[in-house]
């Protein structure tokens, strides 16, 4: 299998990309390939400097790179040899030479989302690609679809992400039967926005697709539901505010504890540490574009070794289950509107 990670993307890159790539080593298997893509100097002096001679690592210099706060579609369409541009052209299906199986990036997710649609395409019977973030929470793992690829979805893009949310709990995180609920302000039947509504009775008519109805935003870490469905705007804002709670939760938690007793904190150390770590999106590593013709894996923008390291594994993961004819199959049978030919 051969994985394709932007050296160039995120607020840690290149360091802390390269690390997590050179740790994976250790994890992945002896057929499998990570593709270092960016710049000659990068790559070259972080493999010289570590003594890396592992032929499983494969340096793809390019020459350009597509910032944080670049305008996505300029920065696809202006600079064809950047990371984000070379790895999605190798991620398509019908890449010939140097073809990679997954490509991911801690970089700009804009730039990431363009590029997957502009050279993956579209799996046949997708309306619009979403970001499925796998979200910890106390009662299990849940999915949160769209998290800002699609900031203004119509009725028929949150139904999909429905269908598609429902598929990947199922094969990836091994849910059997997941339950699938829209977010909204409430959850009557009458409330919410007339597209909300219109989602909403797509997704009733929906065989198969273990629709419960509205789901509150606390109903999320309540276990109310396994797949969230929400605008990529509510859904980005949703995650960036969990992370920010969660983490000075358990720093209050910490701060508290030292002021009551300094050697309790001795002791409860470890198993706030690793209560943490169950609930630390950098244990997911990184979030799939479902729906695009190939596989694309962002990662967050803050992202160190270890999430990239987990990012690699959890691409081998959708690659290796076959989900993207899942997917395919499923939507091609949906009673959801769908639009004309996939890839136009």
């Amino acid at each position: 299998m051969r994985i394709g990670i932007d050296v160039m993307g995120g607020d840690n890159a290149p360091d802390e990309i390269l690390k997590g790539c050179f740790a994976a080593l250790e994890r992945i298997g002896p057929d499998d390939t990570l593709v270092l893509v960016g710049d000659r100097g990068c790559i070259d002096d972080a493999i010289r400097e570590r003594g890396v001679t592992d032929p499983r690592i494969e340096p793809l210099y390019t020459t350009q790179v597509i910032e944080m706060g670049e305008s996505p579609v300029d920065g696809v369409r202006n600079k064809p040899d950047s990371s984000i541009t070379v790895m999605s052209r190798l991620g398509s299906p019908s890449a010939a030479e140097g073809r990679l199986d997954a490509v991911l990036s801690a970089g700009n997710t804009g730039a990431c989302v363009a590029a997957a649609q502009m050279y993956m395409k579209r799996l046949p019977g997708v309306i619009r690609p979403g970001i499925a973030v796998t979200i910890p929470t106390f009662a299990g793992p849940v999915v949160l679809i769209d998290v800002g690829a699609n900031i203004e979805p119509k009725p028929s893009h949150l139904a999909q992400y429905g269908v598609m949310g429902e598929i990947y709990a199922r094969k990836i995180l091994g849910i059997g039967q997941p339950r699938v609920a829209l977010m909204n302000v409430g959850g009557e039947a009458g409330k919410g926005t007339a597209e909300m509504k219109e989602a909403r009775e797509l997704l009733e008519r929906e065989e198969g697709a273990n629709f419960i109805g509205y789901v509150e935003g606390r109903g999320v870490f309540n276990g109310d539901a396994d797949v969230v469905i929400t605008d990529g705007v509510v859904g980005n804002v949703m995650i960036k505010l969990a992370e920010g709670l969660s983490a000075g939760i358990f720093r209050a938690l910490l701060h508290e504890t030292l002021e009551v007793d300094a050697e309790l904190v001795t002791r409860l150390e470890p198993v706030i540490k690793n209560l943490y770590a169950k609930h630390d999106y950098h244990e997911y590593g990184g979030a799939p574009l479902l729906g695009v013709n190939g596989v694309c894996l962002i990662s967050h923008g803050s992202s160190v070794a270890r999430t990239i390291t987990n990012a690699i594994l959890r691409a081998k993961q959708f690659v290796a289950s076959g989900i993207n004819d899942t997917l395919s199959t499923r939507l091609s049978e949906s009673s959801i509107a769908k639009p004309g030919p996939a890839n136009a």
